[in-house]
């Protein structure tokens, strides 16, 4: 895997984004999933919550995801 460059989504972020309703979400970590050049996640699991907008345009990862934020 060294030396590689692979295509991923940004899942959590920690610094604080603002949805356009006013609501600010804050992550405690960072976090993404390696995707394919079709957006479908290389692994079967996603830890952790992922943030609404990532559920929106990347249905495949969504459908992974425990938890949606």
């Amino acid at each position: 895997m060294r030396k590689q460059i692979f295509k991923a989504v940004i899942i959590r972020q920690r610094k604080e984004f603002r949805r356009p309703d006013g609501l600010r979400v804050k992550f405690e970590d960072n976090a993404a999933v390696i995707v394919d050049d079709e957006g479908v996640p290389k692994g079967s699991e996603v830890k952790g919550p992922v943030a609404r907008e990532v559920a929106e345009r990347f249905s495949k990862v969504a459908s992974a995801a425990s938890i949606i934020v």
